[in-house]
């Protein structure tokens, strides 16, 4: 019988973490971060490998404890007016081999109190990529509506999300029947959950079922950064 990889502790340390987001703090309670949040997250990436590679054997998971699928909890603040030291959140992120960092395509896990989602798909993708992407919906449009058309779209398991231009990018034309397609500026589909669901000793399978859900729509932008899903 399955365990949960995932024990209420986990969102507890991070609700405390919130509340003293200091060098101090986190020192002193760092053990409970290598017990209830890393450790957790490193064997769910483990065993979350041989499933994801029957999705895909492009996408990688890598339970290295630094420079592997599961981000760092340390914050980079050297150009934000947010000092905080600590992300008061556990992610972690499933990249295409060929990439190098997160704005590529990939499938995403956000564990964050009263915040749960699995993400699939590419986040700010840099300028060359997302004309690559722009350029692919205009190429195939049908391919693209069969991505965001699939079944678990259409039953609101999975939606769209992120940023988009308030107007339509330059060279593409405004009276396209995919415009509103063509000004994001992300391309991600996010499933969104409940922290029972992080709980549950079948997060690993619920995990698995929304990457397979979102499989079309990853498998769209893969190729159209000219890469092999």
């Amino acid at each position: 019988m399955p365990t949960s990889h995932f024990t209420p502790e986990l969102f507890k340390f991070l609700r405390d973490l919130k509340k003293n987001n200091t060098r101090d703090w986190f020192t002193k309670n760092k053990p409970r971060y290598e017990e209830h949040v890393k450790a957790p997250l490193l064997r769910f990436i483990t065993d979350l490998a041989p499933r994801l590679e029957r999705i895909s054997p492009h996408f990688i998971c890598d339970p290295k404890p630094v420079g592997g699928s599961m981000f760092r909890i340390y914050r980079d603040t050297r150009f934000s007016k947010d000092k905080s030291p600590y992300k008061t959140a556990a992610t972690a992120h499933f990249r295409h081999d060929t990439a190098s960092d997160v704005h590529c395509p990939g499938f995403y896990l956000h564990l964050e109190p009263k915040q749960v989602f699995i993400g699939a798909g590419i986040w700010h993708p840099d300028g060359p990529t997302l004309q690559l992407i722009r350029q692919r919906l205009v190429e195939d449009p049908a391919g693209w509506k069969r991505a965001i058309n699939a079944k678990a779209f259409k039953e609101g398991r999975l939606a769209l999300e992120g940023e988009s231009l308030k107007r339509p990018p330059r060279g593409f034309d405004p009276e396209h029947p995919l415009v509103e397609d063509l000004k994001r500026k992300d391309f991600i589909a996010v499933a969104r959950l409940e922290e029972a669901d992080a709980l549950s000793p079948d997060f690993l399978t619920t995990f698995v079922a929304v990457c397979r859900d979102a499989k079309p729509l990853v498998k769209c932008l893969t190729e159209a950064c000219g890469e092999s899903f």
